[in-house]
């Protein structure tokens, strides 16, 4: 025990314990001065954030915020990890995905950092026959190897398996996955798919290959299609158990069948919630495995979102993975797989590769992340979050099951109901800049230079729709792209800023930015009539609007002006819109490219 000199830097020891109370008093100046008049727990919920599901988040934990007892890494419920040791052995297993045949690629990333390989196979990835070709080199014994090939799986699992043999792979020594999900494929595609097959591979697996599962309970295609934390935490309970009762139904026993299986889930920019959404997943699957009479973790392969993934700017998409990367690695993700940075305009380049690649080694060598077990564990915030989360995601799993199970409920279309209802609530958030998108949404870059990739492969479709963040904001941008192709200029709108630079340089800076993210150029040189836009926009203070805005308004309006927007609130004369933080920035620019005749 290492005792700490009087060196006169003791902690803390200057000031006098502080109440929550005391707290809550500071809370409410603060409020009044906000011109509300709240007190006491009032003032804390002033503060309190609503997210989906129904989580709210405070803005002060203390210690009589307490949760469920989480246990101990290793051991149930695990929602400190599933292995007592975390991952201080070597870091979490860093698996890539690949989906072309790109020469060196596969091996380029098992040299670099990559530890497993993830092969998306038939429809919307590799050929099924070039699987020899795609694993060329590669040590079999030592990388695993995870395959998701949707209606193929039979065919690609029997390749992959016909590899090893002919490799002299031992049984024992094989790892990996061969991907079957037939609910998450009905999923994708609207296509239901006979079970027995991969019932057999199941039992195959289980009696000779020790270190091969059959399954994956992807809970991607609800994340993809606009699900909340909790639905997609819901949806991959309920396929669990669907999956559990066919095993057990084929033969295999409950610890058999259960060991069949890894989970699959999104990691966002929201790192507090894939912190927190991972700890529920393993908490919800082990009383699902304790009822059912099984034991052990659940284990986690974790994707960062494709949904947060933009197309515009796309470099921040590395800032964003990092993010996410973090966040799975303190939630106690076993395998990440970072989606490189062009992930959404084609097939990523040798350099994203690496930059994914190095997003994880960063985090594991030089952050050290993975030498604390349970980065998260005591904090009363991510604990208090964790259990509503998991409460929320074990509701919407029993409404589920309530309805009769996964497959029925996907073939009903409530589940794509319920996430599309979800969606259009956040849609909402995102055309109002509530949820804003850094690059998109917030600061972009009308002159950047467009970053080209090759086409990658139509993944599978028919069922549940693929959203992303950028949709809306996309389309605006893509009607600003082909203007400036058909015209050779972008459309412009006019800043008519009003009295000093410290009166108007706020209010101009957000019109700027509102209109660039949807294609629309700001002009702020000059008079108006020189600008070539057609609609103005007056920046500057509430005390010079109340002076000069309806003035100023009727001067751009004999100067051609078709239409007057306000950056601000308030009631003047000759002003058809106001544009403000909060209001709908879509309708707001879709409707100003409809009158600029941009199609």
């Amino acid at each position: 025990m290492t005792v700490l000199p009087d060196d006169g830097l003791s902690l803390a020891a200057e000031f006098p314990d502080a109440t929550h109370e005391q707290w809550q008093r500071l809370v409410e100046g603060v409020l009044r001065k906000s011109g509300k008049e709240v007190s006491g727990a009032a003032a804390e919920d002033a503060l309190s954030t609503t997210l989906e599901d129904g989580l709210r988040t405070r803005p002060l934990y203390t210690a009589r915020d307490a949760a469920p007892d989480p246990g101990l890494p290793g051991f149930a419920p695990y929602v400190r990890g599933s292995r007592p040791e975390g991952s201080t052995a070597g870091g979490w297993d860093v698996r890539q995905r690949h989906t072309a045949l790109a020469d060196g690629a596969v091996l380029a990333d098992l040299e670099n950092g990559g530890t497993s390989l993830w092969l998306v196979l038939g429809e919307g990835g590799l050929p099924v026959d070039g699987l020899g070709r795609a694993l060329e080199g590669v040590y079999l014994d030592l990388a695993p190897v995870v395959l998701d090939a949707g209606r193929d799986t039979e065919r690609a699992a029997e390749a992959l398996l016909r590899l090893y043999a002919d490799k002299g792979v031992a049984p024992e020594a094989v790892r990996g996955n061969l991907g079957g999900d037939p609910l998450g494929h009905e999923a994708r595609t609207g296509t239901p798919l006979d079970f027995a097959p991969y019932a057999a591979l199941a039992a195959r697996c289980a009696e000779r290959y020790p270190g091969l599962r059959a399954l994956t309970v992807d809970a991607l295609p609800y994340h993809e299609a606009g699900g909340s934390a909790a639905q997609e935490l819901g949806a991959s309970l309920a396929t669990g158990v669907a999956y559990l009762r066919e095993l057990t139904e084929a033969g295999l026993s409950v610890e058999q069948a259960a060991g069949q299986l890894e989970f699959r889930y999104a990691a966002t920019a929201d790192q507090f919630l894939t912190v927190a959404k991972l700890r529920a997943a393993r908490r919800l699957w082990a009383r699902v495995a304790e009822v059912c009479g099984a034991q052990g973790a659940q284990v986690q392969h974790v994707v960062t979102s494709p949904v947060m993934m933009t197309r515009r700017d796309p470099w921040v998409n590395m800032l964003r993975t990092t993010i996410a990367t973090l966040a799975a690695g303190v939630g106690g993700a076993d395998s990440v797989t970072v989606l490189p940075f062009d992930h959404a305009l084609g097939l990523p380049d040798a350099f994203s590769r690496r930059i994914a690649r190095n997003t994880s080694t960063i985090l594991i060598e030089e952050s050290h992340l993975a030498r604390v077990i349970d980065p998260a564990g005591g904090s009363w915030y991510v604990e208090q979050l964790t259990d509503q989360l998991a409460r929320a995601a074990w509701e919407f799993f029993r409404t589920i099951e309530r309805d009769g199970g996964q497959a029925p409920v996907l073939r009903s279309g409530r589940l794509r109901t319920d996430l599309a209802t979800t969606w259009a609530e956040r849609s909402k958030k995102l055309a109002k800049r509530r949820e804003p998108i850094t690059g998109v949404s917030e600061f972009p870059l009308l002159t950047e230079k467009p970053v080209e990739r090759e086409r990658a492969p139509e993944p599978p479709s028919g069922g549940l729709p693929r959203v992303r963040r950028d949709e809306a904001y996309e389309e605006l941008r893509a009607r600003s792209d082909a203007h400036l192709a058909a015209t050779g200029a972008r459309p412009r709108i006019f800043l008519a800023t009003l009295g000093p630079a410290a009166a108007y340089t706020a209010r101009a800076t957000f019109a700027a930015n509102l209109f660039q993210a949807g294609g629309i150029e700001p002009v702020t040189e000059g008079t108006f009539e020189d600008s070539g836009a057609t609609e103005a926009v007056l920046c500057s203070s509430d005390a010079l609007y109340a002076e000069q805005a309806e003035q100023a308004a009727a001067s751009l309006r004999a100067a051609g002006a078709r239409q007057v927007f306000l950056a601000g609130r308030g009631e003047y004369a000759g002003i058809d819109r106001y544009v403000f933080a909060g209001c709908d920035a879509v309708d707001v620019l879709s409707a100003t490219l409809d009158r600029m005749g941009v199609s």
